[in-house]
């Protein structure tokens, strides 16, 4: 419902079941919308993640510690997605790196990198993909054996798997939920490809894309990869 009036000029928020807003054609109210909150078992992980993070920076971390996730964030700019390199605070380092850590059952990491740059990954890939009954399926992913988190008691390789497409999807932001981890052993190091359950039920033609990150011993996280594969019955 659109309106004017001689003594209302700006309007905003939300009265009853209305809300106020404007655009190009001027002020208007709508019916007020309450956004949905599923809270699933996964949402639900990643906020008690996001929780245990933020307890540990201000109750466990000491002032050096705290500093020296501040010396590594500002030696370290983080790309968002139009490719601008952006700069953000030790305590959202500290979370971005501990945060899947903790969704992964892994050891959160107090101390801050001393290696000024992010973890590193090579190419990972979707090797195969089975399909199981009742829903069940699991994701073979390869990757290189060699990279230095697979060499090392606390790096992981961190596998998320997104709602399976429509074959003809090419590009897939999400949602995605985590499945596994691929840690790291010092003197043995895992071998390629690894299975991991898909915590969607997948069937037979469906893209199905995972998000792979890499998490060194010492905190450091690498860049995401997002990878995909069709799956065959």
């Amino acid at each position: 419902m659109k309106f004017k009036s001689a003594l209302v000029t700006q309007v905003s928020g939300s009265i009853g079941g209305f809300t106020a807003a404007h655009n190009s054609g001027g002020m208007y109210l709508r019916g007020r919308a309450v956004p949905t909150n599923p809270n699933t078992a996964a949402q639900q992980a990643a906020r008690t993640a996001l929780a245990a993070c933020v307890a540990a920076w201000n109750t466990t971390l000491n002032d050096d510690q705290r500093a020296a996730w501040a010396v590594y964030s500002s030696n370290v700019p983080l790309v968002d997605a139009l490719g601008d390199a952006r700069e953000v605070s030790g305590l959202a380092m500290f979370v971005r790196c501990n945060q899947p850590r903790i969704v992964a059952g892994l050891d959160l990491v107090d101390d801050g990198p001393t290696v000024m740059q992010e973890g590193e990954l090579s190419p990972v890939s979707i090797d195969d993909i089975t399909i199981g009954g009742l829903g069940t399926a699991a994701v073979d992913v390869a990757f290189d054996g060699d990279d230095a988190w697979a060499a090392e008691t606390g790096g992981a390789l961190l596998i998320q798997v997104g709602v399976p497409q429509s074959p003809g999807v090419n590009f897939f932001a999400g949602p995605f939920r985590f499945a596994d981890s691929v840690d790291g052993v010092d003197e043995m190091a895992p071998t390629s490809p690894q299975t991991v359950d898909s915590p969607f039920p997948i069937g037979d033609g469906n893209r199905v894309f995972i998000r792979a990150r890499a998490t060194r011993a010492d905190g450091r996280l690498s860049p995401v990869q997002i990878v995909s594969a069709i799956a065959s019955a």
